[in-house]
């Protein structure tokens, strides 16, 4: 379970940033669930946050950053070596961000036991990584790695098993938990694993096929008939599925539509957008549901009717339908999701979290509970009003006030080469 992400002078990110599942402490909110942390301690974490802001505000990239870290852990020991220098995005509006360090680093929950994991990346080498955990609510420092000291790790403790075979093996250009992984280390590989597990990114213009393609295979599996339930529930005038083995290594899937005359089956190209993003949805996400993964889906609301967005969102917070603790972070420009169609909250003020672009184009990225809205405030209303900040600074009219100049200005000049 993850519990906070960090990272800064990533993508748009150029300050350090922080997201946070944690409902703060001495507070109480209903959405979230008590997860034991180490010895006697737990805290409330949120199963779900959703991120709002204007366009180009900078939320993909809070998600981007994620797979960033996520990827680094995964490939630098393995393929990193193929590349010249480390293979990272800066803050890119500043010359000065290329010669920084970019910073990541995540608190999460293995085994109700608490971890810290972090490490900044140059621009050829590893110039930190740092390891901690929390067995019984105190903190153990495992690994403390710093390029710019003489010898680059410290084992606090000497906690760590084959210390020397680790640091042998990881060259300055990869992570030492992304060796130990690959090594199948015995007390860093859960580690590993909890990355290779969790921060599934889904995007709505990149790898449909991809996703499509595992669902088909899942309606093969155990979860066959709840996809085929959440289909036919989704209003989508669904019936069925046919399921057809093509040849060795291809399965073709036919969805079976309602009519007059019975049952019609469609040819996948001739199914609609939106009944398509919702298929190639489900097969990550009853995976996410099942593993008690972190799932992070860039425009939740993008070619899906804000009432899917609103069922999506009751899904996680639903302990009987998620009973292993999935969280999702997703992306948003629709604040309909944040109200209910009678007024009610669908998440609540610390589930939902703001970025703004300031005046030198940084992304900030903030909690809507910074705004102090009230306890019965109409968060989407609020919101639309600019109460939280987060929407555009567009006047009413202004794109064809805007418009209506260019054009006569056009038209000037055409008027004078004439």
């Amino acid at each position: 379970m993850l519990l906070r992400f960090r990272a800064a002078n990533v993508r748009s990110l150029r300050d350090e940033q922080e997201l946070s599942f944690v409902v703060s402490e001495g507070e109480t909110d209903a959405a979230a669930r008590d997860v034991r942390i180490g010895g006697a301690r737990s805290v409330s974490v949120y199963p779900l946050i959703g991120i709002f802001g204007a366009n180009a505000s900078g939320k993909s990239n809070v998600l981007e950053a994620l797979t960033d870290m996520r990827r680094a852990v995964l490939n630098s020991y393995a393929r990193w070596a193929s590349f010249e220098g480390i293979p990272r995005r800066p803050f890119g509006l500043d010359p000065k961000s290329e010669t920084e360090p970019s910073f990541f680093e995540a608190d999460l929950v293995i085994d109700e036991v608490r971890w810290t994991y972090g490490f900044e990346l140059g621009s050829d080498r590893i110039e930190a990584e740092w390891i901690h955990s929390y067995p019984r609510g105190h903190r153990q420092v495992w690994l403390d790695r710093d390029a710019s000291r003489p010898e680059a790790y410290d084992w606090p403790g000497a906690r760590v098993k084959d210390r020397s075979q680790l640091v042998r093996r990881t060259r300055p250009d990869a992570l030492l938990l992304s060796t130990a992984g690959t090594d199948n280390h015995p007390q860093l590989s859960p580690l590993f694993h909890w990355f290779r597990r969790n921060l599934w990114l889904i995007n709505p213009e990149e790898e449909r096929p991809q996703r499509e393609a595992f669902t088909r295979r899942e309606l093969s599996g155990s979860r066959a008939r709840r996809i085929s339930e959440l289909l036919q529930i989704a209003d989508l005038g669904i019936t069925g599925t046919e399921v057809v083995q093509e040849g060795k290594d291809r399965i073709a899937v036919k969805l079976v539509h309602r009519s007059a005359t019975g049952g019609v089956a469609f040819d996948w190209q001739d199914e609609s957008l939106g009944t398509r993003s919702w298929f190639a949805l489900l097969g990550p996400m009853l995976l996410a549901l099942d593993e008690g993964a972190v799932l992070l889906v860039d425009e939740l609301d993008a070619s899906l009717h804000p009432r899917f967005a609103a069922e999506v969102v009751r899904l996680f917070h639903d302990p009987q339908a998620n009973p292993k603790g999935a969280q999702i972070i997703f992306t948003s420009h629709d604040p309909s999701v944040l109200t209910t169609p009678s007024g009610g909250r669908l998440l609540e003020p610390g589930q939902v979290w703001l970025t703004e672009k300031s005046k030198d184009g940084a992304t900030e990225l903030y909690p809507m509970t910074a705004a102090s809205p009230e306890a019965d405030e109409d968060l989407m209303k609020s919101y639309l009003a600019g109460a939280f900040g987060a929407v555009p600074s567009l006047l009413e009219g202004q794109l064809a006030r805007r418009l209506l100049a260019a054009t006569q200005q056009e038209r000037e000049h055409e008027a004078e080469r004439g």
